[in-house]
């Protein structure tokens, strides 16, 4: 679950890298169901993971702090308690338990010592080898193969999500009264770009309850099939 987190709606997938969020909501609804959802926010991950490695250690320790009053990383000035110049210091951290510093003082290196630390920092930085340190699971995902496609369903469209409103259990299929008691009719409607809404009504009082709503289905399918002739044909 690394990068994913679990929403009422689904799952949203949120990694960082280099300053930049990349995000992306996988719905139930969009899905088929809250296992396809994860599976699908799963594979997205994993292609970013693998597409994005983190920084080198080396460029992320040559950024410049918002903190940092030299404009050189890793090299500070070295102040007495009253605020005198005392010198330049190089400090870069290697490991764990290694951390390179390097003092020269202004009184033995004078105005040189600016420049000596910034060549000592440089030393100290060509030691540095491999990638910043991210979450353990990056590195199992990046050197994972690809998850295989079989098995996974395809987005469903807008048109086919079924909303929670949903009497039918189908989308695009929904009962209505006009007043109580009324014995009320089925309809299919589906949105049609360049065209608008199309819908049609099966009357409960003329076809009874059952047949009405398989009549309402099938008409349903019927104008999902002529928006997706008329997308093809434009």
């Amino acid at each position: 679950m690394y990068g994913i987190y679990s929403r009422p709606w689904g799952f949203e997938v949120s990694i960082v890298r280099a300053g930049v969020r990349y995000r992306e909501g996988f719905g139930q609804a969009s899905y088929g169901g809250a296992s396809q959802a994860l599976l699908h926010a799963q594979r997205w991950r994993d292609a970013l993971v693998k597409s994005l490695p983190p920084p080198t250690r080396r460029s992320r320790a040559e950024k410049l702090r918002p903190n940092n009053k030299t404009g050189v990383p890793g090299v500070f000035r070295l102040l007495s308690a009253h605020g005198k110049m005392l010198g330049w210091l190089a400090k870069t951290y290697i490991a764990h338990d290694q951390i390179l510093r390097a003092l020269f003082l202004a009184g033995d290196q004078g105005s040189a010592a600016r420049s000596m630390a910034i060549r000592e920092r440089e030393r100290q930085l060509a030691q540095m080898s491999g990638l910043a340190k991210v979450h353990p699971a990056e590195e199992a995902i990046r050197n994972a193969p690809s998850q295989p496609i079989e098995g996974l369903s395809p987005k469903r469209p807008p048109s086919e999500i079924v909303r929670k409103n949903n009497r039918s259990g189908i989308s695009g299929v929904t009962f209505k009264a006009p007043r109580p008691r009324h014995p009320g009719y089925w309809m299919a409607i589906t949105y049609i770009a360049g065209r608008g809404t199309v819908s049609k009504a099966f009357s409960v009082a003329a076809h009874g309850h059952d047949k009405a709503r398989a009549l309402a289905v099938a008409e349903r399918r019927r104008q999902l099939e002529q928006k997706r002739r008329e997308r093809l044909a434009a």
